[in-house]
């Protein structure tokens, strides 16, 4: 029989609805039965595609004897985190606190008042990997809740007390950060930075754009070389190595090993847009049309795989599947959708195989150099192992010869791989991540426009897509009359009101979508999402944007989440979106709040800027200048707007605000923005007002007057 969760439409909950644990979704359900029967509660939090989580719910969830132990002493409650991180993060700050480590499956025990008193991650069933067995330590937990509860609840609510003051602690004060921060963060990255096989730090290496975006941002305002060529090669190394998928396209979620060969392998949405957004500037700012093609080719990836019928955008693939020729309730393994054996590739494509071998690195025993589960045995993880040029001089062939094997060598593996089992698909579209995805598409209708990289084309398909993906979020996810933006919408379900993160990453999506089509619906959109922002999660006193609204009784703390980890921090997007708001309308009170989040870090910003990379990226628009660039269509006049357009693609200027403005907007846009309103087309033809502090330069109405203009 399935339990409770069987009637939620989170995957990762239904993913559980059948073990016989008598789970509860987080609610007063699950919490009132706990006070009443005078229990603990046993709280799982993860996500539908966490490998361990799987594997803990193989080992344990779905074995009757273990759920026989937490029937009998436990109020078990599952939560996906990806739904929920508002109750995600209170608990992963206690597990990190007290364990000094993190990570999902996150396994908490709570009091029936909701407050933590012992946690961890996974548990293997049976005492091994230098852990405790799964049923030892709900035995030791059990009879400790029996004979030493008075003790567990004064610890309980001392613990709680703790992390709220954590919470609320500033973290560096209120001075205007010193002149020199942004060189000392700068100098941090190089520090940690792998000369060798590019990223920061050791393994396991884990993308973080926000970290790329700041070095290429503060090389577009110093022209310093450093920070761009620490940017460039990792993200060379990235693309190049085992994380990125050369058959179908797209990132897996981080790399095992410090070279980048040995992905694990699920599929992040995230991660999708915000590598997009960072390959994109990476193109923008050397013209190489090497990273504008693996913007592209990530791209295609989420509007074949993670794209809704409608519009929106799915949230991740799994790591795991069935290996191919499994029966269909087989045991499934890591990367068994990715990899390949030699003889698998020899079959597949035939008389290339050499030419293939040698580009992708696959070796006839396997070529993982790292199999932590001993899952690759006989397989290969693809990787670029040699250049074209590499692969002329060892065959002979010429490079064009090479380059169309290569190609439809491509095709071949990715039509064979369309018979292996696929992995599971999380079809739950989460506001802020897509608002991401609407960012980096919306990005790459803008810069892809450049003649330079070749895929003009593409241009104008990822804008379709990306106005579709905001379409889809206005119709199912945003709530008019309550002025409320839901965070999940699945199954024809949305649901859970949104976070800070919600509505920062989505005025993020709309003001990069306004940039790229000048519909003043996203403009209006946007400066309303971020109203309310202000308005429900903007701290007064210490500057900053907390995380939740405060409103929910059960989740204790009221925290603010600064690191820009896996996701970039609601601050440090508020303050991007802030500094476009601002730079089309003026308004004082929005200037003031991010000068106000600047200076909450004080003069210890630089120490931090491997933690908050995005709101150095925010200094560095403030210390640059933010300007203008609004390119008026005349009537008929499209091609030579086209024509202007595409100048600004060339030229990586992270610090303008591009305001297209076609005939069909040009009235809305000029009641709405003071700035356009008295700008006009040529006599004929299209014309660029460059502007700085609302002060323009006369217009320039051919390519080579913007191009000069552009390039000072």
């Amino acid at each position: 029989m399935p339990n409770r969760l069987a009637a939620e439409k989170s995957p990762y909950l239904l993913q559980h609805a059948q073990n016989p644990v008598d789970w509860y979704p987080w609610g007063d359900e699950a919490f009132a039965r706990a006070r009443a029967e005078d229990k603990p509660i046993f709280l799982s939090v993860g996500y539908s595609t966490c490998h361990w989580c799987h594997v803990m719910e193989h080992e344990s969830f779905e074995q009757e004897s273990v759920a026989d132990v937490l029937n009998q002493s436990f109020v078990s409650i599952k939560v996906d985190r990806e739904e929920r991180p508002d109750v995600d993060r209170v608990y992963m700050s206690f597990v990190q606190a007290t364990t000094g480590a993190g990570g999902w499956p996150m396994s908490v025990w709570l009091t029936p008042q909701l407050k933590p008193f012992f946690g961890g991650t996974y548990f293997p069933p049976e005492s091994r990997y230098n852990r405790p067995g799964f049923v030892e330590v709900l035995q030791a937990i059990a009879r400790a809740w029996r004979d030493e509860r008075a003790r567990i609840e004064l610890s309980a609510t001392e613990l709680v007390r703790r992390m709220r003051e954590s919470a609320t602690a500033s973290p560096g004060g209120t001075a205007a950060p010193a002149p020199d921060v942004l060189a000392r963060g700068v100098a941090s990255f190089a520090q940690s930075y792998d000369a060798r096989h590019g990223g920061f730090g050791s393994a396991p290496k884990f993308p973080r754009p926000s970290e790329l975006l700041f070095l290429l941002r503060e090389h577009a305002r110093t022209n310093e070389p450093v920070p761009r060529d620490l940017a460039l090669h990792a993200l060379r190394a990235m693309a190049l190595g085992g994380m990125r998928d050369h058959v179908g396209g797209g990132f897996h979620r981080y790399s095992v090993d410090e070279a980048w060969r040995v992905p694990h392998f699920e599929k992040m949405l995230y991660d999708q847009a915000q590598l997009v957004l960072a390959y994109l500037e990476a193109a923008q700012a050397t013209g190489d049309r090497f990273f504008a093609q693996v913007a592209d080719d990530t791209l295609q990836y989420v509007g074949r795989e993670l794209t809704h019928p409608d519009g929106g955008f799915y949230s991740a693939e799994d790591a795991d599947s069935l290996p191919p020729g499994a029966p269909p309730h087989g045991h499934k393994v890591e990367g068994a959708f990715y990899t390949w054996s030699a003889s698998e590739l020899r079959q597949v494509v035939g008389s290339d195989a050499d030419v293939v071998a040698a580009r992708l690195g696959v070796e006839e025993g396997g070529n993982a150099p790292f199999d932590p589960q001993g899952e690759f045995t006989g397989m290969n993880l693809l990787y670029t192992a040699a250049s074209v040029d590499d692969i002329v001089a060892q065959t002979g062939r010429t490079s064009d010869d090479v380059a169309d094997t290569l190609a439809h060598a491509r095709l071949a593996l990715f039509a064979a791989r369309l018979d292996r089992p696929r992995p599971h698909l999380d079809d739950k579209v989460l506001a802020a991540w897509n608002g991401l995805m609407i960012a980096a598409f919306a990005r790459a209708a803008r810069v892809l426009r450049a003649r330079r990289f070749g895929l003009r084309e593409t241009a104008a398909a990822h804008l379709v897509t990306a106005q579709r993906a905001a379409g889809f979020l206005r119709d199912q996810l945003w709530d008019d009359d309550r002025a409320v933006l839901l965070r999940r919408f699945r199954d024809g379900d949305a649901a859970v009101d949104g976070y800070a993160e919600d509505y920062a990453a989505l005025t993020f999506g709309l003001l990069e979508l306004f940039q790229a089509d000048g519909d003043p619906q996203w403009l209006r959109w946007a400066d309303r999402l971020q109203s309310v922002l202000d308005q429900r999660f903007y701290d007064p006193i210490d500057g900053g944007w907390f995380s939740t609204t405060g409103e929910d009784p059960t989740v204790l703390i009221r925290s603010k989440e600064d690191y820009d980890g896996a996701e970039p921090s609601p601050t440090a997007l508020a303050l991007l979106n802030l500094q476009v708001l601002t730079h089309l309308t003026p308004d004082a009170e929005r200037t003031a709040r991010i000068t106000h989040s600047i200076a909450r870090f004080g003069t210890r910003l630089g120490e931090y800027a491997r933690a908050v990379p995005l709101v150095l990226s925010a200094l560095v628009g403030e210390e640059a200048g933010i300007g203008q660039l609004v390119i008026v269509e005349a009537d008929g006049g499209a091609e030579s707007a086209a024509a202007l357009r595409e100048v600004a693609a060339e030229h990586y200027r992270p610090f303008l605000v591009e305001v297209p403005v076609s005939p069909a907007h040009a009235h809305a846009l000029g009641a709405a923005l003071p700035l356009v309103a008295a700008m006009g087309p040529g006599e004929g033809q299209a014309a660029a007002y460059l502007c700085a502090d609302f002060t323009c330069r006369a217009p320039a109405t051919t390519p080579e007057a913007l191009r000069e203009q552009l390039g000072r």
